[in-house]
């Protein structure tokens, strides 16, 4: 009997459908198994490869690196580079599934996750910073992007399931009839902006900017006050 053959396959097709799978059913039902499944061979030829699902997920957060650095330009002040870095960051993000978990589950232990923190500490090495402020504003704006994009992520996801588990279901109806049970003192401002729309505003270009610029002021007065 003729042995089956292996089929051929390499790090970036590994790498490649790793994002397709986390597209299709996030990072939690995310598996080697599932993986080598889909990849039309047994799960320990995965290992030659990758010796960990850990040490997978560090590749990918590593290509994610790679792309925003790759997308990434930005001449001018300060300002200018934080605001188009956070930028950067926040389109590759949303274009890979669950990048942003992956960054956050991740060790600076690949070249290219080094070489993006490098860059973004180069954007305020001209600021009279101190060092340890310098490493805060990144941490500070790399966590707000994160948490932007995976908010908005999330958000998705819930609005799927609800629609999943009732089809004819309308997302808010159910808030408005909590709401409307509640007294105007524990939630008459919520209510009053959840029914005009304004939560809607959250995960737009607008409020992504309003952030962003909340963060850039912030970091100006402290330097203003230091020159004092």
């Amino acid at each position: 009997m003729k042995k089956k053959q292996q089929p051929q396959i390499s790090e970036n097709k590994i790498l490649e459908t790793s994002w397709e799978l986390l597209g299709e059913d996030g990072i939690e039902k995310f598996s080697l198994r599932r993986l080598a499944d889909r990849l039309g061979i047994q799960a320990p030829s995965l290992y030659w490869y990758f010796k960990s699902k850990q040490n997978l997920y560090q590749r990918l957060a590593n290509q994610v690196s790679k792309t925003i650095l790759e997308e990434f330009y930005s001449e001018g002040d300060w300002k200018e580079q934080l605001m188009g870095i956070a930028v950067t960051v926040r389109s590759v993000l949303s274009r890979y599934p669950c990048s942003t978990q992956l960054m956050m589950m991740t060790l600076p232990h690949e070249p290219d996750i080094i070489r993006f923190t490098n860059r973004m500490l180069l954007c305020v090495e001209s600021t009279p910073l101190e060092q340890e402020q310098k490493i805060q504003v990144i941490t500070t704006l790399v966590n707000y992007v994160y948490y932007f994009v995976l908010d908005d992520y999330q958000h998705e996801r819930n609005v799927s399931v609800i629609l999943k588990e009732d089809p004819g279901a309308v997302p808010g109806e159910e808030m408005i009839g909590l709401l409307d049970t509640m007294s105007e003192t524990e939630a008459g401002l919520f209510r009053k902006m959840f029914k005009s729309g304004l939560f809607e505003l959250m995960g737009t270009d607008g409020a992504f900017e309003f952030g962003l610029k909340l963060i850039l002021l912030g970091i100006e007065q402290v330097i203003k006050e230091q020159e004092k």
